[in-house]
C-alpha cells in the first residue's frame, strides 16, 4: 500500500473517528449550544467544518501525490471514491435531521439544510454507482471517477461545508433573493441535480458492465 493510498484509509478511519465524536459531544453537558458571536455559527458544526476542510484537503492530496509520483493504483482508484462517499453521505445524513442526530443544537442555529428529497436523491445516486462499481470489479474492471463525479463531489463539499456554517457567509446575501429562499439552499439543489445527472453519465458509459459475459 503505497502513500497516497494510505492517505486514503486514513481518511476513511477518520470519518469513523467523527461520528464518534459527534456522539462524544452530544453527551458533554454545557458548551454544545454556544454561538460564536452574531455568525449563528454552532461550536459543535464549526468543529465538524474544520474535520471536514481537512478531509477535503486529503482527498486533495492523495490523488495529487499518486499523480505525482506515478503511484496510481486500482485499490486506490476503488477507496478514494468510497472514502469521499462515506465523508459525504456521512454528513448530509447527519443535516438533514440535526433535531435527531444532534438534539443539543437550538433550532435558530440550523435555519439552513440538506431536505429529505435532495439527501435521498444523493444517497440513491450513489448506491447505483457503487453497484455498478461492484459488478465491474467482479469481472477485473475498475471504473475510476469521471470528470462529472469530481464536479458533484466539489459542488457537495461547498454545499455541506455552508451548511455546517449555518449559511455563513452566503446568508449576508440572502436579502437580495425572493424571501424565504437562501443562496445556500440553490447550491443544495444544485449539488443534487449534479450528483443525478453524473450517475446516469456513469450508467450510461458503463452500461456494458450490465451485459452477460458469454
Amino acid at each position: 500500500m503505497n502513500l497516497p493510498t494510505k492517505i486514503t484509509f486514513a481518511r476513511i478511519v477518520a470519518i469513523a473517528l467523527m461520528i464518534i465524536t459527534l456522539f462524544v459531544l452530544s453527551v458533554i453537558p454545557g458548551w454544545q449550544t454556544i454561538e460564536l458571536g452574531n455568525t449563528g455559527i454552532n461550536l459543535v458544526y464549526l468543529i465538524i467544518f474544520a474535520f471536514f476542510v481537512l478531509a477535503c484537503y486529503t482527498d486533495h492530496l492523495d490523488g495529487y501525490l499518486a499523480r505525482k509520483n506515478n503511484q496510481v493504483t486500482d485499490l486506490g482508484k476503488f477507496l478514494d471514491p468510497v472514502a469521499d462517499k462515506l465523508l459525504i453521505n456521512s454528513l448530509v445524513i447527519f443535516l438533514i435531521a440535526p433535531s435527531i442526530f444532534a438534539p443539543y443544537i437550538p433550532g435558530s442555529l440550523n435555519q439552513v439544510g440538506f431536505n429529505m428529497w435532495c439527501a435521498m436523491l444523493l444517497v440513491a445516486r450513489d448506491i447505483v454507482v457503487d453497484a455498478l462499481r461492484f459488478i465491474a470489479a467482479s469481472r477485473g474492471k475498475v471504473i475510476a471517477a469521471n470528470i462529472f463525479g469530481k464536479l458533484k463531489t466539489v459542488l457537495e463539499m461547498v454545499a455541506i461545508g455552508a451548511v455546517l456554517l449555518n449559511g455563513f457567509p452566503f446568508r449576508y446575501f440572502d436579502a437580495s433573493w425572493p424571501q424565504g429562499l437562501h443562496i445556500v439552499d440553490f447550491i443544495v439543489y444544485l449539488a443534487t441535480l449534479a450528483s443525478v445527472i453524473s450517475g446516469v453519465i456513469y450508467v450510461v458509459q458503463n452500461k456494458h458492465v450490465f451485459k452477460e459475459e458469454k
